[in-house]
């Protein structure tokens, strides 16, 4: 059998290489974010009729301190901890206790009104489910390193039900500024059968509706200054959340208290402020759509989920940043001569592209939600959010092919002459 393949075509010894680790990762991925969508929704609904739940915040904070701290090992790493590996510069496993870890802590950040999102949770439970396939495949390290990268793809895509983004995205995100097509069939395959999984279960993604879409010189221009105002919050966001998570390294020694601090002050500013800028966000994110947005949305957001998750709450960054995207977008319209919905439209994928330096992705991501008319105004804010987003980013881990807006020292195409 194992020389069944010799005679064929290798693209076509890719291909059915992959198809049986493609499809594994896909029902793994969406089968998990499936059950973590249910189960989100439901205790979304209940902390929504016991908003007294947020008073309790800090210990929820405390007890998911506790776990990780006892069981949770480099499972703390999340995200970072699957870029580092892709990389395989780390030489550490992905533990499989981080999924479930995972799982309930983001549950518990959003019973108790965290503000938080939830692909850092669909990712890091494909990944961790999805590397305990790597022995039974039989899969070399660089190919288990293309496996992790299809997780990626498999659990955006799931969480989000946007296929082409999730293959973009993991493709872009390890190393900012450059990837390898090499990787495009194992991530595909993964984030469209992982999208096709998640169909067939009873859960449902949100639908957004920004309306007509305007053509012409003016409105790019304008899509180009809300990207860059998208990349000056993004660049807010991802310094303030690695500066809350660096003050509690520094001030509070023992891990599992940090959260419970962190807490604390969200549970203060969320009953002083109301549950506007709590939990996932999304009754908000669809009311920018139809209605302007106040400028006091994005900024209100951006602070409590970066003192939630840089205090060591779970649940992820990307929806809270669609959140101060939208909001944004949906605050400056009128003065950008854009309507509300294109411009909360075009907001809600600038600012993720910024803090997460994949503007490609983020790009395909505003076709997929909103229809290919959207496409080149998004792709204007993607790229000057993007440019105007600083060096860093959301992912400690992630790596930099070149600086932002410089070229390569010299041409790439001088590797094949």
């Amino acid at each position: 059998m194992k020389h069944a393949f010799r005679n064929l075509p290798y693209p076509l010894v890719f291909t059915l290489r992959w198809l049986g680790p493609s499809l594994a990762v896909a029902v793994v991925s969406g089968l998990s974010s499936g059950f973590f969508l249910w189960s989100l929704h439901r205790v979304t609904l209940f902390h929504a009729t016991h908003p007294w739940l947020l008073a309790w915040l800090p210990l929820a904070g405390l007890g998911s301190g506790l776990a990780y701290h006892f069981l949770g090992g480099n499972s703390e790493a999340g995200n970072n901890l699957l870029l580092k590996e892709i990389r395989r510069d780390s030489g550490e496993a992905i533990p499989a206790r981080m999924a479930p870890l995972v799982l309930a802590g983001t549950l518990v950040t959003h019973l108790f009104g965290g503000s938080a999102g939830r692909e850092g949770t669909a990712i890091q439970m494909a990944g961790a489910l999805s590397d305990l396939f790597s022995r039974p495949f039989r899969l070399k390290p660089h190919e288990r390193s293309v496996l992790l990268r299809a997780s990626i793809a498999g659990g955006f895509s799931a969480v989000f039900g946007t296929p082409l983004a999730g293959t973009l995205f993991a493709l872009e995100v390890v190393v900012a500024g450059s990837f390898s097509l090499s990787t495009l069939l194992p991530c595909l395959l993964s984030a469209v059968l992982a999208d096709q999984v998640v169909a067939w279960l009873p859960v449902h993604h949100t639908h957004y509706q920004a309306g007509a879409i305007p053509t012409g010189l003016a409105p790019l221009v304008s899509a180009a200054v809300l990207g860059i105002a998208a990349g000056l919050l993004a660049r807010l966001f991802a310094g303030l959340a690695h500066a809350v998570s660096t003050a509690g390294r520094t001030w509070v020694s023992w891990p599992p208290l940090r959260p419970a601090l962190g807490g604390l002050v969200v549970a203060l500013l969320g009953a002083w402020f109301g549950p506007r800028w709590l939990g996932l966000g999304v009754p908000v994110i669809e009311e920018s759509f139809s209605q302007a947005s106040s400028f006091l949305d994005p900024l209100g957001k951006l602070l409590l989920t970066t003192l939630t998750v840089g205090s060591g709450f779970k649940g992820g960054e990307v929806t809270p940043l669609f959140f101060i995207g939208s909001t944004l977008g949906s605050a400056s319209a009128e003065l950008l001569h854009l309507p509300v919905g294109t411009a909360a439209a075009v907001g809600f994928v600038a600012v993720f592209a910024g803090a997460t330096n994949t503007p490609l992705a983020c790009t395909v991501m505003a076709m997929e939600l909103f229809g290919a008319p959207v496409g080149s105004l998004a792709a204007i804010a993607c790229l000057s959010a993007w440019l105007s987003s600083g060096p860093g980013g959301i992912y400690a881990a992630q790596k930099h092919a070149f600086g932002k807006g410089r070229l390569p020292e010299r041409p790439l195409e001088e590797d094949f002459l």
